[in-house]
């Protein structure tokens, strides 16, 4: 039994929990995974994995054995990628998850950049707002917007976007044109709301006031889950938002929309790139990360 392609399957299969999905992802037979571990699990003496009719769990044993795999398979990897071929570049496959707006605005129009550099490596790309499960999920890095919170990743910090509060022109020719933020109770302002995927909370307004930031929560007719959603609604004229001035650029520049309040701006938001500790040796993921940063410069 070749003992790197065992540790890949077992690593595979307690990532996405499941036998089946493991040999799918590996394009391997069921039965070739389900033997391999069997065999796995009689040369080293213990029990790997824990398994019921809807998922599958690591032992205590399994947990520490799937720990060592990851690194001595990342270890691995690196150290082929500077040998053969004089050091030839990065080569696999690179499962990323990327925020959808900044994937289209910036990633996608220089994608062809990253292959001319790295022609060996494979990109599955996934776009959304919405949370990942990078173990889980298979997903080796993602790009997201917003403070980190998740402490199990490993986060690197590559652009901030100044954001703006605007609405479009025919708004501000009903609801008049707020010149302080007490304006935007007293002139009767509406907002299209904005809410979390992950949590349903409602996100309030921002802005700086001398140095501290201020909340103002506004009424509304429709709240929204997705940037596309947020300006669209924007544009129908339903009301303020508060998003990255990247995404309305245009927009404000043609006069379709109209910032008000820039003299109390939010802080500019984060914009990170987040991978498993346990990928952080990956030559693949190393180089994409580092292209990513040079991409995402250009947006702060």
């Amino acid at each position: 039994m070749d003992r790197f392609n065992a540790m890949r399957i077992f690593t595979r299969i307690v990532e996405l929990g499941s036998f089946s999905k493991a040999a799918e992802d590996l394009q391997i037979p069921a039965a070739t995974a389900t033997y391999t571990i069997k065999q796995l699990e009689a040369r080293l003496g213990v029990r790997l994995l824990q398994r019921t009719t809807r998922h599958v769990s690591t032992t205590l044993d399994g947990q520490a054995y799937y720990e060592r795999c990851v690194r001595i398979l990342a270890d691995v990897e690196e150290t082929e990628a500077g040998f053969g071929n004089s050091g030839v570049a990065p080569r696999g496959k690179l499962r990323v998850d990327l925020q959808g707006t900044l994937a289209r605005h910036y990633v996608l129009p220089r994608l062809k950049e990253f292959f001319v550099r790295y022609p060996r490596i494979e990109l599955e790309i996934g776009m959304g707002d919405r949370l990942v499960d990078l173990v889980r999920d298979g997903v080796d890095c993602v790009l997201r917007v917003g403070e980190l919170r998740d402490s199990s990743m490993v986060g690197r910090r590559v652009a901030s976007l100044q954001q703006v509060t605007c609405a479009s022109a025919a708004y501000f020719e009903q609801h008049g044109v707020p010149l302080t933020l007490e304006d935007l109770h007293a002139q009767g302002h509406r907002a299209v709301n904005f809410f979390s995927s992950a949590t349903g909370k409602m996100f309030p307004f921002d802005f700086i006031v001398d140095g501290e930031e201020r909340s103002i929560h506004l009424p509304g007719s429709v709240s929204v889950g997705s940037a596309e959603a947020y300006a669209a609604c924007c544009a129908n004229d339903l009301g303020l938002v508060q998003m990255p001035r990247y995404h309305v650029e245009q927009e404000l520049r043609s006069g379709a929309f109209r910032e008000v309040l820039a003299e109390w701006r939010p802080r500019p938001m984060p914009v990170s790139v987040l991978y498993p500790h346990q990928r952080q040796l990956s030559p693949r993921v190393r180089v994409f990360v580092d292209w990513l940063s040079d991409v995402m410069s250009v947006a702060s």
